[in-house]
């Protein structure tokens, strides 16, 4: 059974951005040693016009081969003509208002986006589902979650989008792996307790 893997950035105090959704504030954190972990370990989650630009084009998949993300997270790469920004990974995006994919690279799942998950979690594979975000789609997955990787940077926002937007509900994972880096970012990964 493949892995849901929710792998999100977030400030000190547990938000994936402002009120709004915006991330910038975080940004400035991926320097070059933050950017050659995420080459070396996890190329795939680069956008890939971002990974083109940077000419990493080539590039293979270290641990997944489909992407999973609402539309909050897929209009970021609309609002700047980009349809299929992980063409590199089959490529599905939870809406309700989107009736109508604008690439064909690009699955819109409209209805039962559990089912959809459990499905692509069910087939045979060596590589993982990368839960993209925003808040409320990781809200509503949070059952099928198998993983996270949580990169946390040295900033506290005080409010903002939180990382799961869900009712309350108690899930346990374990601890696995910590890396930090020079710039105060952390990177912890947790696996479900089942």
């Amino acid at each position: 059974m493949r892995k849901l893997t929710y792998f999100i950035a977030c400030s000190i105090d547990g938000f994936i951005g402002d009120p709004g959704g915006d991330a910038a504030s975080m940004y400035p954190f991926v320097d070059e040693e933050f950017f050659e972990f995420l080459k070396a370990e996890y190329p795939e989650t680069m956008p890939t016009h971002g990974r083109r630009a940077a000419g990493l084009d080539d590039l293979a998949n270290q641990k997944y081969d489909t992407i999973v993300q609402g539309r909050g997270s897929y209009d970021l790469a609309l609002g700047i003509g980009v349809t299929s920004p992980y063409a590199h990974m089959r490529e599905y995006v939870a809406s309700r208002t989107l009736k109508e994919s604008p690439d064909p690279n690009v699955e819109i799942v409209a209805d039962d986006l559990v089912g959809k998950v459990r499905e692509l979690k069910a087939e045979d594979g060596d590589f993982g589902i990368y839960l993209c975000g925003g808040a409320q789609i990781a809200g509503e997955l949070i059952d099928e979650v198998d993983e996270l990787v949580i990169k946390t940077y040295p900033i506290v926002l005080g409010t903002g989008m939180p990382m799961f937007g869900s009712g309350f509900a108690v899930s346990e994972f374990t601890l696995g792996e910590v890396r930090t880096f020079k710039n105060g970012a952390v990177v912890r990964t947790y696996s479900r307790k089942r």
